[in-house]
């Protein structure tokens, strides 16, 4: 079965653009002008993968996003003009996985889109150990259930947030750099794309009560990358 593609977009040609691209590569699209009738086609359809402009009508893309995250974890690519380092920062920081900046060539947006489905739903968490729990003092990860608990309590994570601790859970002790923990959830890697691997590490973080001045799990080694201790 196809994959659904939500495109949230008010500019006609952009979303005539893209529903060319997406359908001549197998994907079924629906299409919304504004984020109310975005989130209304989002309850009635199953949608695997969202692209949402950031300046809509009624509802903006920041403020679909936050809808979004509180009730569906499929991935979310942000498409904008915006293209300051903040702006990006604030997207991924609300729950996205992805963001692109306008004009943006049509053959690498497919490319990503086409990165996040096989991550979400294909490679993202096939790979297990004879347990599907990863457990590291009171921080536990089950990779069946999709499920993150700290001292019993549960944590969400987005599904890039998820896979990124899943990446460092199984590999203790083991540092991975920035480029290799965003192709290890997104495919290629871009030179811009290192902000969205530090705003992921910063949010997981903040989830787990970690703090970045001594952490507990995740710590940063400087000029290299990331790492987690086996307790």
């Amino acid at each position: 079965m196809a994959y659904t593609i939500l495109i949230a977009e008010d500019d006609r040609d952009i979303v005539n653009l893209l529903k060319l691209y997406l359908e001549s590569n197998g994907y079924r699209t629906v299409t919304a002008e504004n984020g109310t009738d975005a989130y209304k086609l989002i309850l009635e359809e199953k949608i695997d993968l969202a692209v949402l402009d950031i300046m809509m009508p009624e509802m903006d893309g920041y403020e679909l996003a936050v809808k979004i995250r509180k009730k569906y974890d499929f991935p979310i690519i942000f498409l904008s003009a915006k293209n300051q380092d903040n702006d990006k920062i604030l997207g991924l920081n609300l729950g996205a996985d992805d963001y692109m900046t306008k004009p943006f060539n049509p053959l690498e947006i497919i490319a990503r889109i086409n990165s996040n489905l096989r991550r979400a739903y294909e490679l993202g968490y096939e790979v297990k150990d004879v347990s599907s729990q990863l457990q590291n003092g009171g921080l536990v990860l089950d990779m069946d259930a999709m499920t993150v608990k700290r001292d019993g309590e549960s944590i969400f994570l987005t599904p890039s947030e998820f896979k990124i601790l899943a990446l460092l859970m199984k590999n203790p002790g083991k540092v991975f750099t920035k480029a290799q923990i965003y192709q290890s959830i997104n495919g290629d890697f871009y030179e811009s794309d290192e902000n969205s691997i530090i705003v992921h590490i910063s949010k997981i973080r903040d989830k787990l009560g970690d703090n970045s001045k001594n952490p507990q799990y995740i710590k940063n080694i400087r000029g290299l990358g990331y790492k987690i201790e086996k307790k």
